[in-house]
């Protein structure tokens, strides 16, 4: 891949992190079993991330796409 492929790459990824800045996942424990009972706990896990990120993506992909413009 050359620079210009990557900086759009970059370009696209730095977008979505800015405007989607996490997601949560569920995990799901056994707490209780005791014969045909049996009790889970699911805990939600949030994953989160500063829009700033995304932003210093962009920036690092329009440089790849202009510094690769020859």
């Amino acid at each position: 891949m050359n620079a210009k492929n990557i900086g759009f790459v970059l370009i696209i990824i730095g977008a979505i992190m800015m405007f989607y800045t996490g997601f949560n996942y569920v995990t799901t424990e056994k707490v209780v079993d005791i014969g045909p009972i049996e009790i889970n706990k699911q805990t939600n896990n949030p994953v989160q991330w500063s829009p700033i990120v995304g932003v210093v993506l962009i920036i690092g992909g329009v440089v790849l796409v202009v510094k690769d413009k020859n």
